[in-house]
């Protein structure tokens, strides 16, 4: 009773007003806005209802600048308009309950961002890389600490299951301190001052870390809770 009762409440708390969404088709990707979404959009890539699903073969088109496919929301405003903020205006928070249903042969797939608007290089991606000779995955982050630093990769999480399902959630304070939770894991942080005033906004779903193979490769992943927000200081 406990497990149907707190599944429900996260069932709940899927709210696409606050997205829109790429899928990887045309050129570049096409991007569904917000009221269609809200609407009951649905293709061979996304699903909703209780929960998400999302689905991204290798073979999928992409977006301007990317080399690799994504069927992935991007976090926006109820009209449809573009959410950018700085982190220092908020508490920001985006929580999520998912499993990964499929990886391709890289492994890899991406299931969180804070990205920065106007650049290609995210904040932080939060990535799932499953490992064959395991037969598990690791969760990892992989974080600049600078707007224009290389990636430091750090390993969150490890022993995590294909069809397993696990939490994360992704906090950024407004004093900059970024802590992120994954699979019953801790990792935080102290951003550097040079991030102050960008803009940031948050993305979640399937990023496919792959871009060749058969039709069938690609990473898909079921959420079952997601949720944003950005909570302002009294």
């Amino acid at each position: 009773l406990c497990w149907c009762a707190v599944r429900t409440h996260e069932c709940n708390m899927i709210d696409l007003a606050t997205w829109n969404l790429s899928v990887p088709v045309g050129t570049p990707a096409v991007t569904v806005d917000t009221p269609k979404l809200v609407g009951g959009y649905q293709d061979g890539y996304f699903r909703s209802g209780d929960t998400l699903f999302f689905w991204a073969p290798v073979t999928g088109s992409r977006t301007d600048n990317a080399i690799y496919p994504r069927t992935e929301l991007r976090e926006t405003y109820a009209n449809g308009a573009v959410h950018n903020w700085t982190y220092t205006q908020a508490d920001n928070f985006l929580r999520a309950a998912l499993t990964v249903d499929q990886v391709p042969s890289s492994g890899k797939i991406v299931i969180g961002q804070i990205h920065c608007y106007g650049s290609t290089e995210p904040l932080i991606k939060l990535e799932y890389q499953y490992k064959e000779k395991t037969k598990n995955g690791n969760i990892v982050a992989k974080f600049r600490l600078t707007p224009t630093s290389e990636p430091e990769v750090i390993q969150i999480a490890t022993g995590v299951l294909l069809k397993e399902r696990f939490t994360y959630t992704i906090h950024l304070t407004p004093s900059g301190n970024l802590t992120v939770n994954a699979h019953e894991m801790q990792w935080g942080t102290k951003l550097d001052p040079s991030w102050n005033g960008k803009q940031l906004y948050f993305k979640a779903g399937v990023y496919t870390q792959d871009n060749t193979g058969y039709a069938t490769e690609g990473g898909a992943a079921t959420f079952y809770k997601l949720q944003i927000s950005h909570d302002k200081k009294a």
